[in-house]
């Protein structure tokens, strides 16, 4: 199988006219959604049957077939209008490209056609416990095999059909694939954190649920496919803060423009005239530039050890390690770059500014929240080791 960059639209390409339309709409009500904690389930519905999650499935599968920078250069569009819908695909975008590791090519299809089809899959992989053992435990039973245990931080799954979960199986750890219909499956929109809140991250519990055999992959977390989808996981979130800094200064323009004074000075000064103003505005604004500029970098250096990984090239396990530092490298400066351009904003207009209607906050709290997600501080030692040391990056870490 190659990897399928097909230049001719796919049926299931995403039509520009209609991704615009769906941004649009996303960004008109993004603020009132978060205040009123209203899940945008109809907006994930639709961009699902647009065809913004099947961007990175090959041609030749029916799919889209489009570079993955496509991919996260959508990605950075759709956070820029609402950075909880573009969070809800993470697990979505991830099983995707999952499905590109999978040694059976029918198991492959099969999965990719039931995305093409429309169907969303959710990620249930952490877990609230002191250790990294899995407590949720896959059981063989007289009736089968069945599922049970409790996941936090399960991204995207309230709005899914299928959710793709970790547990134990004996001493195997295994990859489960679940029906969000299925019997003894419970999500709640239970998420307490002050940013990211409509992502649907509350918690998923499983009880006695039926699981196909099929439905079982085991995890080998010394394999290639570990070390690509640590990459492309951190990716997605760096993509999503790229998109939070973006929508930052979309709304601190359009406050600065609406206003007629600035503080501390008498009559009328006009702050989108004021050189302190228009510097605040030109650091934000480079900030969203340069890691908006570092995603679609990695993006390009993923899709390309992937496309050597399919060709069986030489030296393409040693590419696809790379690709996962040039993500861990670019969290480093991405997080931090965002995290502070969205504290400065402030600056631009007084006690206004914290006006909570307006909602400014959001865009710090979101991407605060982002930058909690995976410990960048763990990475940037590991990174260092590798300089230093050469000591490869651990292979694997629960992808929640």
């Amino acid at each position: 199988m190659h990897h399928d960059h097909a230049t001719a639209p796919s049926p299931r390409a995403l039509r520009e006219e209609v991704f615009t339309d769906l941004l649009t709409e996303a960004r008109e009500g993004a603020a009132r959604r978060e205040r009123e904690r209203e899940l945008p389930v109809d907006l994930v519905r639709r961009l699902t049957a647009a065809g913004f999650g099947t961007a990175h499935v090959p041609a030749a599968a029916g799919g889209e077939g489009a570079p993955l920078e496509t991919l996260f250069e959508r990605l950075v569009r759709l956070a820029r209008a609402d950075c909880n819908v573009a969070h809800v695909f993470r697990g979505h975008l991830a099983f995707v490209e999952k499905q590109y590791f999978e040694p059976d090519p029918a198991v492959r299809e099969r999965w990719w056609r039931r995305v093409l089809d429309g169907q969303l899959v959710g990620n249930a992989v952490s877990e609230s416990s002191d250790t990294s053992d899995l407590s949720t435990v896959l059981t063989e039973t007289p009736d089968g095999l069945r599922l049970d245990g409790r996941k936090f931080y399960t991204t995207g799954s309230i709005y899914a059909d299928w959710i793709d979960t970790s547990a134990a199986f004996g001493d195997v750890s295994v990859q489960v694939f679940v029906p969000t219909s299925a019997p003894g499956v419970q999500v709640a929109d239970d998420w307490k954190g002050f940013g990211q809140r409509l992502t649907g991250s509350g918690t998923t519990t499983f009880t006695q649920v039926p699981v196909q055999r099929e439905h079982v992959r085991t995890i080998d977390p010394d394999d290639d496919a570990q070390t690509y989808m640590l990459g492309f996981f951190q990716l997605v979130l760096l993509a999503v803060a790229a998109g939070v800094a973006h929508a930052a200064l979309d709304d601190t323009v359009e406050f600065v423009r609406g206003r007629r004074r600035i503080f501390g000075y008498a009559g009328q000064v006009a702050p989108r005239e004021h050189h302190l103003v228009q510097a605040v505005v030109g650091r934000l604004s480079s900030s969203a530039s340069a890691a908006r500029g570092l995603v679609l970098s990695c993006a390009r250096t993923l899709d390309g050890a992937l496309t050597a990984h399919l060709a069986d090239a030489e030296g393409a396990a040693e590419g696809l390690r790379h690709a996962q530092l040039e993500v861990f490298r670019a969290q480093q400066v991405v997080l931090p770059l965002v995290v502070d351009a969205t504290a400065e904003l402030f600056e631009v207009g007084g006690a206004s500014a914290v006006d909570a209607e307006r909602g400014l906050d959001r865009h710090w709290r979101n991407a605060r929240t982002i930058a909690s997600h995976n410990p960048a501080v763990h990475r940037c030692r590991a990174i260092g080791d590798f300089e230093l040391n050469g000591t490869a990056t651990r292979r694997y870490l629960p992808a929640g």
